[in-house]
């Protein structure tokens, strides 16, 4: 294998290693010894790529954010010039079904940076999602909302937030289903609330 294959296919064992361990025990049991036991490599091969637990956990979550900030970007780029509420409701399934591959995995994550300052991620992150998500209700067909921003703002707060808080509370698969139709409900009021109030403005 070509030296940068062979060191993907490292970093790729360290972090699935990684996963494997934060799920089972969590960021507090976690070593750099066990992660590398379980990734097959050495602890000095370990430390060449992540010079301590800290920095592997960091990198782990950057990994992971990237990732799903592309799956966000390409939803928003496919639902260019949709209407309004099948953006929403894509946008909805889209990070739902993100969240809910491995449910596993993202509590450990929420949980693993919670000794780390990792403002620099979420703004990076949130900056990127609400570049994406304002284009996308900016070419909607059928709607011209008057502050976009606020909008945008609005409902990428409400649909994130409702998902972490899902997991947060460790809801069973019915609940949160059940949740997710809510929340769809919800957002397609929060649309409709908007039209009304642009038509009561232009009368």
């Amino acid at each position: 294998m070509p030296r940068q294959a062979r060191a993907e296919a490292t970093v790729d064992a360290i972090f699935e290693a990684t996963i494997q361990l934060l799920t089972r025990a969590g960021a507090d049991s976690l070593t750099t010894t066990r992660v590398a036991e379980r990734a097959g490599v050495s602890v000095g091969t370990l430390y060449q790529y992540f010079p301590n637990k800290q920095a592997l956990i960091y990198a782990l979550n950057e990994r992971y954010l990237e990732a799903l900030a592309k799956r966000i970007e390409a939803t928003c780029s496919a639902q260019a010039g949709q209407t309004a509420p099948n953006m929403l409701k894509t946008l909805i399934d889209t990070y739902w079904q993100a969240k809910t591959e491995r449910p596993e995995v993202t509590r450990a994550l929420y949980r693993s940076v919670a000794d780390l300052d990792n403002s620099a991620l979420i703004e990076t992150f949130a900056r990127r999602v609400d570049t994406a998500t304002t284009a996308m209700f900016a070419s909607a067909c059928d709607a011209d909302f008057a502050d976009l921003a606020s909008v945008n703002l609005t409902l990428v707060t409400v649909i994130f937030g409702t998902v972490r808080n899902a997991f947060e509370r460790g809801l069973d698969s019915g609940d949160a289903e059940k949740l997710q139709g809510q929340l769809h409900l919800m957002c397609d009021a929060y649309l409709k609330a908007l039209d009304r109030s642009s038509i009561a403005q232009t009368l």
